[in-house]
């Protein structure tokens, strides 16, 4: 049972760690099923740059779109904001903000720089790409010591269905992939570093020590696992009391529940303060001691998805 607990926290605490390297696999695995199902190269001059490209960039835009979209932290900085727009920058602290939204981005950035690297690092869609640039640089860095017949045949070297002899169209296909390759590992490289210069950097600004810190994350993970029970709970309790005020035809037990100023200040970014000690915007909210305690009495929410109430 002790072994059982020490592996189950062991993966808890790299649940990070896991959640990339699953990501990573998935990256590799949906670029393999691109490659080979559905990518088809058209090798002509016209079409062979958008089309690599589109490959090459597209879905990295969309993993980028999907990212931001499952993102709590910018949904809960966003909503409502157009309403009251000081909700992006709660006290006019417009550097704190651009910070979380920069932190928010660069998240969001992971999957993306993974597809781009694993693509870079296969080669085909580079390749296609690269071959359909009609540029004088691009071709005569590839046909340099060609002859004219190489430029004219460059773009359906990547079908292997050009008049150049098979010796120069793998040379010329090695070349795409050293290129690609060199790209691939150049991401790969900057993100890194990139990665652990800001890494360095946030914690070397910390207003908290080390294990401080550690508590910290450890405190608003347990916060955020309780509040999703509580949340069930409550609402489960919620709907029975009033389906049973329904169906028993009766008017409805007491049931307070927090106003809608109380969900807003919960709802809003938290920064750490040494003078407070506080963990969490939850935890401030509670510690106050001019708290709002008068319960929602009507709530009215606008549409599926509204917040607005009257």
């Amino acid at each position: 049972m002790d072994n059982a607990q020490t592996v189950l926290q062991f993966f808890m605490n790299q649940k990070a760690t896991i959640g990339y390297s699953f990501m990573a696999l998935l990256t590799i695995g949906g670029e393999r099923i691109f490659s080979m199902v559905s990518f088809q190269c058209p090798c002509n001059h016209n079409q062979n740059f958008a089309y690599g490209l589109t490959f090459l960039l597209g879905p990295a835009a969309v993993l980028l779109v999907l990212s931001l979209f499952l993102s709590p932290r910018l949904w809960r900085l966003y909503t409502g904001c157009c309403l009251d727009p000081m909700k992006l920058c709660p006290r006019g602290n417009c550097c704190g903000c651009f910070r979380v939204l920069l932190s928010i981005f660069t998240g969001a950035c992971v999957a993306p720089v993974m597809w781009l690297s694993v693509a870079l690092l296969n080669g085909t869609f580079y390749e296609c790409a690269i071959s359909g640039v009609d540029d004088n640089l691009v071709v005569d860095l590839f046909c340099r010591n060609n002859t004219v017949k190489c430029r004219e045949e460059l773009a359906r070297v990547p079908c292997q269905r050009s008049g150049l002899s098979k010796d120069q169209q793998m040379d010329l296909l090695q070349m795409f992939r050293a290129q690609s390759q060199i790209l691939g590992w150049a991401i790969i490289i900057t993100a890194s570093i990139c990665g652990l210069l800001g890494t360095c950097y946030r914690r070397c600004r910390s207003k908290v020590s080390y294990l401080q810190l550690t508590f910290w994350k450890r405190y608003m993970e347990k916060e955020k696992e309780r509040f999703d029970t509580f949340a069930v709970d409550y609402a489960t309790k919620l709907a029975e009391r009033n389906l049973k005020s329904f169906f028993e035809n009766k008017g409805p037990d007491p049931f307070p529940l927090p106003s809608h100023k109380a969900w807003e200040e919960i709802s809003e970014y938290y920064t750490f303060s040494r003078s407070e000690q506080c963990y969490s915007i939850l935890q401030r909210f509670v510690e106050r001691s001019d708290r709002d305690f008068n319960p929602e009495k009507r709530p009215v929410l606008d549409m599926e998805h509204a917040i607005e109430m009257t």
